[in-house]
């Protein structure tokens, strides 16, 4: 099994348990919302647990979204998970740039790592990076980009800034909505990372 039929098993498979995670939040909402609902420590468990996903990659965090999002409300859910990933990914690129293959290779396979070098850009970094981003990990990424870009920190941030906003927020709705809306949600999603990546391939190109 090559390396690109796994990434798409280990998407799908992320994919799955985000749907069965939100069912059974709805499933037991009272229950939830009485452990949890009125409790802040839960809000910041939720955000560290956020920043530990991008930091102590492939940790997924994605199937959380949807306990987040029906106990707090889609948008405060939203804005978590974004200033979670944010600062996941300034802690990552300081990692890199700090300390280098030597200690991020405690925290992530190089092998991953390796596999998306090719797409890092070597021009044009902002437009670049912030397509990337809205077609990537962010925890990869940023890794990817710590370590082989030279990309400087202000363009970086704004780029992940900016490129992570919008799917932030659609995996937030969409973690509170009825099952069919999620799997179509999902397959309109899944289009546009596709035609980001040709639009991202056709600029390559020319």
């Amino acid at each position: 099994m090559n390396e690109k039929t796994k990434s798409l098993l280990g998407i799908f498979f992320v994919l799955g348990l985000f749907v069965l995670s939100s069912y059974l939040v709805r499933q037991n909402m009272e229950f939830l919302e009485s452990a949890i609902g009125n409790n802040y420590y839960g809000i910041l468990v939720y955000f560290f647990i956020t920043i530990f996903a991008v930091v102590f990659a492939p940790v997924s965090m994605m199937p959380l979204i949807p306990i987040v999002s029906n106990v707090y409300g889609w948008f405060l859910g939203g804005i978590l998970t974004y200033a979670g990933w944010i600062l996941g990914s300034i802690i990552v690129f300081f990692i890199c740039r700090t300390y280098g293959v030597p200690l991020v290779k405690r925290f992530i396979s190089l092998k991953t790592i390796n596999s998306i070098e090719s797409k890092i850009p070597k021009e044009n970094l902002f437009l670049d990076i912030l397509l990337l981003r809205m077609i990537t990990p962010v925890d990869i990424l940023s890794y990817a980009l710590g370590l082989f870009s030279k990309v400087n920190f202000k363009i970086y941030i704004l780029a992940t800034a900016l490129g992570i906003l919008p799917f932030t927020f659609i995996w937030s709705y969409l973690g509170t909505m009825p099952l069919w809306y999620q799997i179509g949600g999902i397959f309109i999603v899944i289009f546009v990372i596709t035609l980001t990546h040709i639009i991202r391939d056709l600029k390559k190109n020319y």
